[in-house]
């Protein structure tokens, strides 16, 4: 069996094009009675970003808290908030990096769909559309912008996995590369790199197919341009960054060891992804040999930061939770290193890497 794969309808792609958001959502607005609902990456509380939105009485302004990765109780916590006015929105808009895309995809899943959010982890679980949504990217690499899931940290489970579901893709895109021009940069090379990473992923994996190898061969190459680069935050980078992003999130499904090695940090630390992807593959270069070279490469190149440390000196419960955070997914550990991935990633062989990050 082919699986039918959905893509995101429309975008609308170019600098300053953010100016053309009220022209998104009047159809919006004449169409459904209720609220535009908008999420905001807490980056820009006191921005003047937010004087440049088309908000009208009644809009609902959340900020996201970007600090740490989305949980399925802060995106409980954010669909109450939004169902106190009773109307249904008329569109969710997340503006951010993948924070708080995968925060507005997560409610407009939600506010159609009865229960908590950790009942929609997992795969096709999400069985009613969810309100119309638009994403505006200010953080490109995560792929979020395009992808069919959500990625949520459930503390108590000790799980970080996604709304896995069509109806989690964005309905119109806005994708401005002038709104990356004020991130800082050790944060636009984590993010960006995710990009380099789950699409080198991809293409090691066993779970292949032409159309996911020719996105991700794209990206690769759009991201060896950038990140090899005298200053990867040029404005012509800007706009490699956002394409890179964006056609590389569609081929972002099958990840291998670097993903579920960054989820163990998250779920038990709360490491940011892309922070995580990156010690992830600063650890695993026996496994990725040749990008581990390039990753070094680049991280020299464009003089980031990359902590140490992090991991050190940490208690047996925690060390057993970050395996234990890492090891449950399967897919892509089998991905990536075949069924009997647990032969190879033992857990003291796990935990041994933890403990050198």
């Amino acid at each position: 069996m082919y699986r039918n794969t959905k893509n995101v309808p429309y975008y609308v792609f170019g600098r300053g094009s953010l100016a053309q958001l009220g022209d998104l959502l009047k159809p919006r607005r004449e169409a459904v009675d209720g609220p535009v609902v908008y999420f905001v990456d807490h980056f820009f509380r006191d921005h003047e970003l937010i004087g440049r939105l088309p908000m009208e009485k009644g809009d609902q302004l959340h900020f996201v808290d970007s600090s740490s990765e989305p949980e399925v109780t802060r995106i409980d916590a954010f669909k109450e908030a939004v169902s106190a006015d009773s109307r249904t929105p008329c569109c969710v808009v997340g503006i951010g990096g993948g924070n708080a895309l995968d925060t507005a995809k997560a409610v407009a899943n939600l506010l159609t769909n009865p229960g908590k959010a950790e009942d929609y982890q997992g795969w096709e679980l999400v069985k009613n559309p969810a309100v119309y949504k638009i994403g505006i990217p200010t953080l490109s690499g995560t792929g979020s912008e395009c992808s069919r899931t959500c990625v949520l940290t459930n503390i108590p489970k000790n799980l970080k996995l996604g709304m896995n579901s069509d109806y989690t893709v964005y309905d119109q895109l806005l994708l401005d590369p002038d709104l990356l021009a004020t991130v800082p940069r050790d944060q636009y090379f984590y993010t960006g790199i995710d990009t380099f990473m789950h699409c080198v992923e991809s293409l090691q994996g066993s779970y292949r197919n032409a159309i996911i190898d020719a996105f991700s061969v794209r990206a690769v190459q759009l991201c060896e341009e950038i990140f090899l680069s005298d200053d990867m935050m040029s404005e012509d980078n800007r706009e490699k960054m956002m394409i890179a992003s964006y056609i590389g999130g569609m081929a972002a499904g099958n990840v291998g060891v670097i993903h579920p090695f960054s989820a163990g940090l998250g779920v038990v630390l709360h490491v940011a992804h892309g922070l995580g992807n990156c010690l992830a593959l600063n650890v695993l270069g026996d496994i990725y040999p040749k990008e581990y070279k390039q990753f070094r490469t680049m991280i020299e190149r464009q003089g980031v930061n990359l902590p140490t440390g992090i991991c050190k000196d940490l208690t047996e419960e925690q060390y057993e939770g970050l395996y234990r955070g890492c090891i449950v997914h399967e897919k892509p550990l089998t991905n990536a290193l075949g069924p009997d991935f647990k032969q190879i990633l033992t857990r003291e062989n796990l935990i041994e890497r933890y403990k050198s990050i």
